[in-house]
C-alpha cells in the first residue's frame, strides 16, 4: 500500500511538472510569435500591428519565466514590468513620454543589476574589473561622439547610458548568455541614441533596435532563471 501511495505521488508530481513545462512552452511560443509579428510590422510599416504587439512582448516573456519549472528570481518580474512600461511610453511621440520611458527602463536596469549581484555575478572581481574598464572606455568614447547632437537630452542620456553599461558589466558575471544579453541591450539603446543625436540611420533602423532588444531581454531573463535554479540546487 505504501508503495502504491508513493508511486501515485510520483505520478502526480510528474503530471504537474509536465503541465508546467507545457504551459511554459506555450507561453514561449506566444512570445516568439508576437516578437515575429512585431518585427514584421516594422519591416512592412504596419503601424497598427506595431502598436498592438509591442505592449504584449515583455508580459509574455514574464509569464513564460514564471511558468518555467524552478524558482523565479524575485526581481525578474519587476524588471520586465518596468520594461513593459518603457515600451508603452516610448510609443508616444513627445519628450516627456520619452523621459518617462527612459526612467522606466532605468528602473528595469536597477532590478537587473541587483538581481545579478544577488546571484553571485560580483564574485570574480578581477574579470569584472577588466570588463568594466572596456565598457567604460566604450561608454566615454561613444558619449563624446553623441554629445553635440543630444540637445536637452544630454544629461538624461548620459545617466541612463551609465546605468545601462552597468547592467552589461554585471551580466557578464553570470556567464556568456547573460553577458551577451547585456551587450545586446547596450547595442539596442545605442542605436536609439544615434537617432536622437541625428546620425545617419541604418536601413531598417527600428527593426534592428527591436531585434537586439528582444533577444537581449530573452537572454537576460533565461540566464537569470538558470542562475537561480543552480543556486537553489546548490
Amino acid at each position: 500500500m505504501l508503495h502504491s501511495l508513493s508511486t501515485s505521488g510520483r505520478l502526480q508530481t510528474l503530471g504537474s511538472s509536465g503541465r508546467l513545462a507545457g504551459r511554459a512552452r506555450g507561453l514561449f511560443s506566444a512570445f516568439a510569435a508576437t516578437s515575429a509579428a512585431h518585427l514584421g510590422s516594422l519591416l512592412t510599416g504596419s503601424s497598427a500591428a506595431e502598436q498592438v504587439t509591442k505592449p504584449a512582448l515583455m508580459p509574455l516573456l514574464a509569464a513564460h519565466a514564471v511558468a518555467t519549472e524552478g524558482p523565479t528570481p524575485s526581481l525578474l518580474t519587476p524588471a520586465l514590468a518596468a520594461s513593459t512600461a518603457g515600451d508603452v511610453l516610448l510609443q508616444f511621440d513627445s519628450e516627456p513620454a520619452f523621459l518617462a520611458g527612459m526612467a522606466s527602463f532605468a528602473a528595469a536596469h536597477v532590478c537587473y543589476i541587483a538581481m545579478f549581484a544577488k546571484q553571485g555575478a560580483m564574485t570574480e572581481r578581477r574579470r569584472l574589473a577588466i570588463v568594466a574598464a572596456g565598457y567604460a572606455l566604450a561608454w566615454a568614447v561613444l558619449l563624446n561622439r553623441l554629445w553635440p547632437g543630444l540637445g536637452s537630452l544630454k544629461v538624461p542620456v548620459a545617466g541612463y547610458s551609465l546605468l545601462l553599461a552597468s547592467t552589461a558589466v554585471t551580466s557578464t558575471g553570470l556567464g556568456l548568455r547573460a553577458g551577451l544579453g547585456g551587450g545586446l541591450f547596450l547595442l539596442s539603446d545605442t542605436l536609439i541614441a544615434t537617432r536622437l543625436a541625428g546620425w545617419k540611420q541604418l536601413p531598417g533602423h527600428e527593426f534592428w533596435i527591436m531585434a537586439t532588444y528582444l533577444l537581449a531581454q530573452y537572454l537576460l531573463a533565461t540566464a537569470a532563471l538558470r542562475a537561480q535554479t543552480q543556486r537553489s540546487d546548490a
